[in-house]
């Protein structure tokens, strides 16, 4: 919770269509706090990138309220939508959707730093881009390489590193191994916990791979055709689900990690 009380994101009994379609969110809650690592699981069109899309403030519920530190979120609201900037990063499934080709890595990781209004200091700039590549275990001199000299797994540290060049409290991840090989995925899942225990930085996990989740998440969420039917501590959902959607998940998954 902030220091008034609130969590830094929070969705209220929201319900949420696209343009005159129908509902794919019914009385949904949800609530990130500081610090605290959540995952958001179900199938695919369950609506946990509609979720996400309203937790960035891309999109506004047709019922119910979306709250940054306690306020509506509103999109023509220009400082709030750069405060949440500030506090609250994405990171998604394939890495070029944050990364431009036509941009060297350091110009890519520094970008949120200008935008944002944080610094213009060139050396402030340059120091704070090779701590981040360090951060996500790349050589420094990878700055003034472009992302395409990279593998998928290093295009990935890429945009985490960028992602957290503004210093957010949360991170949204869709789905963010879920294009890597198996190879890399735990590099990647080793990254976010470290992350977690350096840095104290909260995180949304979107998955519907429940060993990621089992990994990196100390709660869950489980949403099914846009309701949530389940949620609670992920030890307890993983060994003992009360509702049988979620022990259907549990049962898909061949061998799930202690937790």
């Amino acid at each position: 919770m902030t220091a008034d009380g609130h969590a830094t994101l929070e969705l209220e009994h929201v319900d949420f269509a696209y343009a005159r379609g129908a509902d794919v969110l019914h009385d949904v809650s949800l609530s990130l706090a500081p610090g605290e690592t959540v995952g958001l699981v179900g199938e695919s069109g369950a609506g946990k990138t509609s979720v996400l899309r309203l937790l960035l403030g891309l999109a506004a519920p047709t019922s119910g309220r979306a709250l940054f530190d306690g306020a509506p979120l509103r999109a023509g609201d220009r400082t709030q939508m750069r405060s949440l900037r500030r506090a609250v990063q994405p990171v998604y499934q394939d890495p070029f959707s944050s990364l431009d080709p036509r941009m060297t890595v350091g110009q890519s990781i520094a970008e949120p730093l200008r935008s944002l209004g944080i610094t213009r200091d060139r050396s402030r700039i340059d120091a704070r881009v090779a701590e981040l590549l360090t951060a996500v275990d790349l050589d420094v001199d990878a700055a003034s390489r472009y992302p395409d000299a990279f593998s998928g797994g290093q295009r990935q540290r890429i945009a985490i590193a960028r992602a957290l060049a503004p210093r957010p409290r949360l991170l949204l991840a869709d789905e963010p191994v879920s294009a890597l090989d198996t190879s890399v995925r735990m590099h990647v899942i080793e990254l976010f916990q470290r992350l977690a225990a350096e840095q104290g930085i909260g995180m949304l996990l979107v998955s519907h791979d429940l060993t990621i989740v089992a990994a990196l998440c100390e709660r869950m969420t489980v949403l099914r055709a846009g309701r949530v039917v389940e949620e609670g501590p992920t030890t307890r959902l993983l060994t003992s689900p009360s509702d049988a959607y979620t022990a259907q998940l549990v049962a898909a998954v061949p061998r799930l990690p202690a937790v």
